[in-house]
């Protein structure tokens, strides 16, 4: 299990956004076209218009990236050593040499855990032998030597490994990325740190799924798309539809897909709200869709 899920976290490429968020080849000459500005500003508006985007940078403007000129869905950033944006970007991990994000942090998660427990099984079989070598109990043989590096090496991979294991289950628990608990998320009213939060029961299952019986196993069952997410915000943006429980609304556009994306699947909408189930039907037509049509925002390029 433990060789498995260090293969699953290596090997698995981290998802990119999907087209719809990348800027077409009109867009992308106004903006190289025009001077920084309004002009900007009217290019990405339209832009994001019919995208599920409800978070900003800190000046409240829309995120851009101008590496790969596309807008930044929800919890995506830009990661300088893949030099591209990843979704649900959590950290670029040097021990994995991959991005650890939406697609494979339930991976990474189990890997922490079994690397803890393999490092636990070591050291708690070789203690025996540990303290035979420190009453003179064993032979005086280099094998002594190899007892003792092992016990110290597992111990100190045991602390290590425990308190990094520790710090993700608390972040799956509030429902944050390492990057959002450095730098909570900003949305329209303001920064909300638990803005993504639906409480320890749902955090859990937008990582593991539904499914118990995969929970332990290196194999996908992570809820949504990674480029849309279910909030719970403290105030809620009076230009956006209401939604059952407070929570984003979805539509579609007119070329027949489901955007803005919805976050989990239909058959998986019991995650937002136990009552009512996440159906076009919910949606006012008369309020347009639930996207960027405030003409005060603004633009700020962010890589």
């Amino acid at each position: 299990m433990f060789v498995w899920s260090y293969w699953k976290t290596i090997f698995t490429l981290p998802m990119n956004p999907s087209k719809e968020f990348h800027l077409s080849y009109a867009e992308k000459e106004l903006l190289e076209r025009e001077p920084r500005g309004e002009a900007h500003q009217e290019v990405l508006r339209r832009a994001a218009r019919d995208l599920p985007i409800y978070t900003r940078t800190m000046s409240g403007a829309i995120r851009y990236c101008d590496r790969c000129q596309l807008i930044k869905p929800d919890r995506c950033h830009h990661c300088s050593v893949c030099d591209k944006c990843i979704l649900k970007m959590d950290h670029h991990c040097p021990w994995v040499n991959n991005c650890v994000g939406f697609s494979n942090y339930k991976f990474f998660l189990l890997f922490l855990a079994y690397s803890l427990l393999y490092c636990l099984f070591i050291a708690a079989t070789d203690l025996q032998y540990f303290v035979k070598f420190w009453t003179n109990g064993l032979p005086d043989t280099q094998a002594k030597f190899h007892i003792m590096f092992l016990f110290f090496a597992a111990a100190m991979f045991s602390v290590s490994l425990s308190s990094l294991f520790g710090y993700h289950c608390w972040l799956v628990s509030k429902n944050k990325s390492t990057l959002e608990a450095f730098r909570s998320p900003v949305f329209r009213h303001g920064t909300d740190k638990n803005g993504f939060s639906l409480g320890f029961s749902k955090n859990m299952r937008q990582v593991f799924g539904d499914e118990k019986k995969y929970w332990l196993l290196p194999i996908f069952s992570s809820l949504g798309d990674g480029c849309s997410f279910p909030t719970c915000l403290v105030n809620q943006d009076p230009e956006q539809p209401s939604t059952p429980a407070g929570l984003n609304s979805t539509t579609k556009n007119p070329e027949n897909h489901q955007f803005p994306a919805k976050p989990l699947r239909e058959s998986q909408s019991h995650l937002l709200t136990d009552s009512q189930s996440w159906t076009e039907s919910n949606i006012n037509p008369g309020r347009g869709k639930a996207g960027m049509s405030n003409p005060a925002l603004t633009m700020e390029n962010e890589t």
